[in-house]
């Protein structure tokens, strides 16, 4: 978005922490990027705000904006449909239009006496593997006829320290009870520092870490064992089955699962509206119980052409005619409109 123009004021990765325990110790420096851009907001008085994603920060900031008067547009809905409904309420009061990617989404916030939008999900206009399945295989030197497991521990570093020791065991399992699967592991630079002790042991079991290849694993994957999260609908974009985990904190567990009431984790089943990847849940991911449906999975070939078709259906209902952020822009045009506007104004974005 820099290259685009925007001056930022905040960088969004200073929000990304996930969980309730975790985000404690950053709540000081949160605070502080909270107060800085409140402060250019009310120096500046944007005509429009579109504030996106962290919904504990966006929601305080918008009470703010909104006592400004300054109109607010959220861009990717928050979850509360999944947990913390009590949000509803704060929402109503300070979100002027709502736009969701998920088409679940509209009625219920509909319902919930918000102005949603349902503008498609951006993902299935940009994912493009760089080659065809076959050229990609021999990039990645898996020999012909093996099979070839990703591994998707998470874009974070923090989800990937909690996941991949049990993937790696997972690996070891596999590997003890069939010696054809080949493995990656598919994360964004940087997740796996350089120092990271992660780094041998994946080596020592010859799996292949690459790094900001992520689509042309997975599109050249049989399976991937996928943290829940935003990879798993790259996967269903791509048809490539899954098995779905994630784990947090014990404590975050404890204090938030009382709090989530959905039928599942996985994105992918909630956009099928019933099960058709596998979950494993905190307690439930370990090392046995992923090793042993990744078996099952790798030599039932039916079970997988059947995912796959399961996915094409969940990939269609992503899809659209239009593109996601040009149907965005213009509902932000509309509102801007609508507003106040004098030429020398800029744009204060938190990203």
């Amino acid at each position: 978005m820099q290259q685009a123009g925007v001056r930022a004021v905040v960088d969004s990765s200073s929000l990304a922490v996930v969980g309730l325990v975790e985000v404690v110790t950053h709540i000081p420096r949160i605070y502080g990027e909270y107060r800085k851009l409140l402060a250019a907001a009310a120096s500046e008085r944007p005509d429009v705000a579109i504030l996106t994603d962290s919904p504990d920060f966006h929601l305080r900031l918008a009470r703010q904006l909104k006592k400004l008067g300054i109109p607010v547009i959220y861009l990717v809905a928050p979850q509360v449909w999944a947990w913390r409904k009590g949000r509803l309420p704060r929402m109503r009061r300070t979100i002027d239009r709502l736009l969701c990617i998920f088409p679940f989404e509209v009625d219920f916030f509909r319902t919930n006496g918000l102005n949603a939008d349902y503008i498609g999900h951006p993902l299935p206009g940009l994912i493009k593997p760089s080659a065809a399945r076959s050229e990609l295989r021999k990039r990645f030197e898996i020999p012909e006829g093996s099979q070839l497991v990703a591994l998707l521990p998470g874009s974070r570093q923090g989800e990937a320290a909690r996941h991949l020791p049990i993937l790696l065991e997972t690996v070891d399992l596999i590997t003890k009870a069939s010696s054809s699967p080949r493995f990656v592991l598919a994360v964004p630079p940087g997740t796996v520092p350089a120092q990271s002790n992660f780094r041998e042991r994946i080596s020592e079991r010859s799996i292949k870490l690459l790094e900001g290849q992520t689509w042309d694993v997975l599109a050249c994957a049989d399976l991937a064992l996928a943290a829940s999260g935003t990879v798993t609908i790259e996967a269903a974009l791509l048809g490539t089955p899954m098995i779905t985990f994630y784990r947090v904190n014990n404590l975050t567990w404890w204090m938030g699962r009382h709090l989530v009431d959905v039928p599942f984790f996985s994105m992918v089943n909630l956009v099928a509206g019933r099960s058709i990847v596998p979950e494993f849940i905190q307690d439930e991911m370990t090392a046995a119980r992923l090793a042993d449906e990744a078996l099952a999975l790798l030599a039932n070939e039916g079970a997988l052409e059947k995912m796959r078709q399961e996915l094409r259906l969940v990939a269609e209902k992503l899809g659209g005619t239009d593109d996601p952020m040009e149907v965005a822009a213009a509902i932000v045009e509309n509102c801007w409109k609508g507003a106040p506007h004098e030429a020398e104004k800029e744009m204060v974005h938190a990203r």
